[in-house]
């Protein structure tokens, strides 16, 4: 008894549409001026931080800050 061989497709692949990039919602246009979202204190300018409930988070070197919860709540009201 002999296995047989999976055929394997060769040839080209489809193509698929690569996701953009969202840098765009990093900036701020005022006025005359462009002003950068918040940078990462420790990685420096051009690493953002990213906004999240409670909290802001680099992805780059894991740097993270909390708001408070009574903080929290004051803006709520």
């Amino acid at each position: 008894m002999a296995k047989t061989k999976k055929s394997i497709k060769k040839g080209k692949k489809p193509h698929k549409n690569k996701p953009t990039s969202k840098k765009y919602t990093k900036y701020k246009i005022e006025g005359d001026k462009i002003k950068r979202e918040r940078n990462c204190p420790r990685c420096g300018p051009g690493v953002f931080l990213l906004n999240s409930n409670g909290r802001v988070y680099c992805g780059k070197c894991h740097y993270s800050e909390f708001e408070n919860k009574k903080e929290s709540s004051e803006k709520k009201e």
